[in-house]
């Protein structure tokens, strides 16, 4: 049997017997491009190494780590194959093939005279592939002299098939132990005066036609470990132009040493000379632009020089490449001058960038529904047309006020406080609960009652508008509600802590927790589903095995996935549909373009699993435990006060216990239109898929109001077969380019750190400080402050999350991190140890689920997740309001 290839005969197919870096390293001299001398010793060599030395069964036993393994039963697992390895021996065959190969190697350009020096690098069948990286999961040998410290190393490479680390993601990948073989490349060393780490896709800005690189003085190992300061060039793709460069203090590079590698100080006259020219930054961008072109997709490469020449060492696929972005604003220009923009009220429902169509259409739809409210609460022509707005700065939403209508309702506020007293219409609790609420699910029943296939484009849009506007006028009612909740907890804490409160009592939050809310009945319904399912033969052992991206879409399609009986998909199915019926509409963002759990019900899945695990507490018995204790305090505390004391007391503790839960359960039905108008929307942008129109159904939430509404006039969006078809010169839908632009501006402005008050003055800040719902941004240091929300301190690892794409990152016992939490974040809040926000007070919802978690918050940071990283160790002290950097971010793994 044949051990040994040449690199240049291995081709793409060859995954199997060649792996993946050998595959790629074929690739690259298929494309004619400069490899340094090697040859790979295949996956049939590995096979035989194990079968000689009868190892298989024990590696597959000790492999097969259950579901629910920790660190530490990997590393256990990891230390006991690598013996079964280092006390192999290598067969005879093998040992000899690998010999001959190595002594035919030999390459004047890169020999220093001494006994041939090879790099050793590990070659997986499921490695360096577009769906997986494994970048890093097995080891490399370099500076490898003679033919007995090859074998060695050759055996060490085998074996590091098999850490901790490598089984653990393969794991994480659904990757089975018995699918896994290593080859193993040996390569001519490269004698490099210089090397670095190529991109052909700009990773700061995902732009595909820009070619990053990262160049240091010695070799290339230091620069993809992180381990010395580089020169970082970005290149033009087209024109082989140098974008920008930034030439770095060099003051340590990689060598040779006699037993692999070592650092030594850069001479003085290199340590700030840039280590390549233009002309030699062109040329490899070269390189890197055939290699991605050859491959078909953008190479993440390591290359090195030697003697002025130019070698590519490896060239991977950039796996999970993010989309290209714009550059990050850092001006912000207010649209209309003599007024005042805030984000606030209903913009902390928005938390990023708004999509274009929601853009355009909620401005109109807030500045009706505010000067409806206001008209009603303080008069007509208090609020006059464009006095009140929501307009976007660089794509964020902010409440505007024009100064002069600002004071002409400054100068009513009283008349509007004893509106919100009287509940007239849709203000106060009676008025949510007997208009408001009636009249929002009024509008969506008669929307539901016709079927969206059948409806005209025009229909369409108009139902999408008049549910947005049902939707907003809903918000605008449940702003008095959040008011008349935050003032019965003011009030009582403040009567409580001045009249009431002695040494060794509870704080009054105390008297407040324990109700029911639609939050936590989210909560308890998807605890029961767990509970119930566990008593199903076969069907949590189904749910666990299942990968939750594929549940949610059996969810969605209505087809059992693979893991599961047509019997269990029955009983499972309906069941869970009933959750997502009754809170599947809980919005984590009021742009239209998120999705909500009804579409995605991904992250409630992740917490049925995490229940399913037997993690987390039982919601109701902590719940139980709430209402006990605040009943007993009640109790102790009223018997001990005189008749007025108490009165006064318990008048102010049933007025915020009556009030406070119903802020929750009317901040969760906001988005009760959101399934029905996300559905009637994405019918349009299928018909203009059909009509080439935009490339995708959720395009449509990218184009601008005026172009769908062209588009429909043009009958682009009728029913049934299009009326006509509109492409581009290019063969691609005409909106096609349109929308990708856009995307690309929203992920820069993503990454924004929009300020609270706009214009932005000292005197501002100042004057509104109290009344907005984040903290300063322009903070520095180790500390970050906020507002203690829910008491208690806690150390443990940050998870920055950015939505509900991310909620499957979260592990138990991190520091939540958000911009805010909306009630649909609840489920997560079982699994968080503390939480963070950048907005948020209080009396938010943020705050409310924490105390009832009895979990620290601090809230309103203005800046969390701008400064903190994933795996950060944070300090989070929820009676001072503090977050502490304890500890640098980690090295994320991939």
């Amino acid at each position: 049997m044949t051990y040994v290839n040449s690199l240049a005969d291995v081709g793409a197919a060859d995954i199997a017997m060649a792996g993946g870096k050998a595959v790629g390293l074929g690739g690259l001299l298929q494309a004619g491009l400069p490899v340094p001398p090697g040859f790979v010793l295949n996956t049939a060599a590995y096979s035989h190494f194990v079968e000689t030395n009868h190892n298989e069964a024990r590696i597959q036993e000790l492999a097969t780590v259950p579901p629910d393994a920790t660190p530490q039963d990997y590393e256990d697992a990891s230390e006991r194959i690598r013996t079964l390895f280092t006390a192999g021996t290598m067969p005879a065959a093998v040992a000899a093939e690998l010999g001959a190969a190595y002594g035919r190697l030999g390459d004047a350009r890169l020999d220093d005279g001494g006994e041939t020096a090879v790099a050793v690098r590990s070659s997986a069948t499921a490695e360096d592939l577009a769906a997986a990286s494994f970048a890093g999961q097995q080891e490399t040998y370099l500076n490898v002299r003679g033919a007995e410290a090859l074998a060695a190393a050759v055996i060490d490479c085998w074996a590091s098939l098999w850490t901790a680390r490598a089984m653990a993601y393969r794991a994480r990948e659904g990757i089975g132990p018995d699918s896994v073989r290593l080859a193993v490349v040996v390569q001519r060393m490269v004698q490099a005066d210089a090397a670095g780490v190529m991109f052909t896709s700009n990773p700061a800005n995902r732009r595909r036609d820009q070619i990053a690189i990262s160049a240091a003085w010695g070799l290339g190992e230091s620069v993809v470990s992180g381990s010395v300061t580089t020169d970082d060039l970005v290149v033009d793709a087209g024109t082989g132009t140098v974008v920008s460069r930034h030439t770095a203090d060099k003051a340590v590079m990689t060598v040779y040493a006699e037993h692999g590698t070592r650092e030594q100080p850069v001479a003085a006259a290199r340590r700030r000379a840039p280590v390549l020219d233009d002309r030699a930054a062109a040329e490899l961008a070269g390189y890197g632009t055939r290699s991605a072109d050859h491959f078909g997709a953008p190479q993440d490469i390591e290359w090195a020089r030697a003697g002025g020449e130019v070698f590519i060492l490896q060239s991977r696929p950039i796996t999970a490449l993010p989309e290209p972005a714009a550059d990050i604003p850092d001006t912000w220009p207010v649209p209309y001058p003599k007024g005042m923009y805030f984000r606030a009220s209903i913009v902390e429902q928005l938390p990023d960038p708004l999509s274009p169509l929601f853009a355009d259409l909620i401005d109109g739809s807030v500045s009706r529904s505010l000067r409806a409210l206001m008209n009603e609460a303080v008069g007509t022509n208090v609020i006059r047309e464009d006095d009140v707005g929501l307009p976007t700065i660089n794509g964020y939403a902010y409440y505007y006020y024009r100064t002069s209508g600002m004071w002409r309702v400054m100068g009513r506020a009283l008349t509007a406080v004893r509106a919100l007293a009287r509940g007239q219409a849709h203000m106060g609790v009676a008025g949510w609960r007997g208009f408001s609420h009636p009249r929002y699910e009024r509008v969506i029943k008669d929307w539901q009652a016709k079927p969206a296939a059948e409806l005209s484009g025009a229909e369409l849009l108009d139902g999408v508008q008049a549910l947005l506007d049902a939707g907003t006028v809903y918000y605008t009612a449940v702003q008095s509600v959040i008011a008349l909740a935050a003032t019965s907890e003011i009030s009582f804490g403040a009567y409580y802590d001045k009249f009431v409160r002695r040494e060794g009592d509870p704080p009054a939050l105390t008297f407040i927790l324990g109700y029911d809310s639609e939050p936590i009945r989210a909560e308890k319904s998807l605890y029961d589903l767990a509970a119930w399912a566990r008593g199903v033969p076969g069907l949590a052992a189904a749910i666990l095995h299942e990968p939750t991206t594929a549940l949610a879409e059996s969810q969605r399609t209505g087809f059992p996935p693979a893991g599961f009986s047509e019997p269990l998909w029955q009983l499972w199915r309906p069941r869970f549909q009933d959750h997502l019926g009754r809170f599947g509409h809980a919005v984590y963002n009021l742009d239209f373009a998120s999705p909500v759990p009804a579409d995605d019900p991904s992250a409630l899945l992740g917490a049925v699993k995490f229940y399913l695990r037997g993690q987390g507490a039982d919601p109701h018995e902590r719940q139980r435990l709430s209402a006990a204790r605040r009943e007993d305090e009640t109790s102790r505390i009223s018997t001990r006060l005189g008749p007025r004391r108490r009165a006064a007391f318990l008048r102010l503790l049933r007025w915020a216990q009556n009030t406070a839960p119903i802020r929750e359960d009317a901040l969760a039905d906001v988005g009760l239109a959101w399934p029905l108008l996300r559905r009637m929307l994405l019918e349009l942008g299928q018909r203009l898929v059909d009509s080439a129109v935009i490339t995708e159904p959720a395009d449509v939430f990218w184009l601008r109001h005026q172009e769908l509404r062209s588009a429909i006039e043009f009958g682009l969006a009728a029913p049934g077969t299009p009326a006509a078809v509109a492409i581009t010169g290019a063969n691609r839908p005409v909106r096609a380019a349109a929308v990708e632009e856009r995307k690309m501006l929203w992920r820069g402005q993503v990454k924004a750190a929009a300020p609270q008050l706009l214009p932005e003055s000292r005197w501002m800040e100042k004057a509104f400080k109290s009344m907005m719902p984040a903290g300063s941004q322009h903070q520095l240091g180790d500390i970050i402050k906020g507002t203690g929300a829910s008491p208690g301190r806690v150390s443990a690892p940050a998870r920055v999350l950015r939505g509900p794409q991310d909620f499957a990152l979260m592990e138990p016992g991190e520091v939540l991190v958000a911009r805010i939490t909306t009630p649909a974040w609840t489920s997560l809040f079982a699994m968080a140890s503390a939480v963070v926000t950048d907005v948020g007070g209080p009396l938010s919802h943020s705050s409310i689920v924490a105390r009832e978690y009895g979990i620290p918050a601090v809230l309103g940071t203005g800046v969390a997740t701008q400064r903190l990283t994933s795996g950060q160790q944070i300090r989070v002290d929820g009676d001072a309001g503090t977050v502490t950097i304890e500890h640098p971010s980690p090295t994320q793994e991939p």
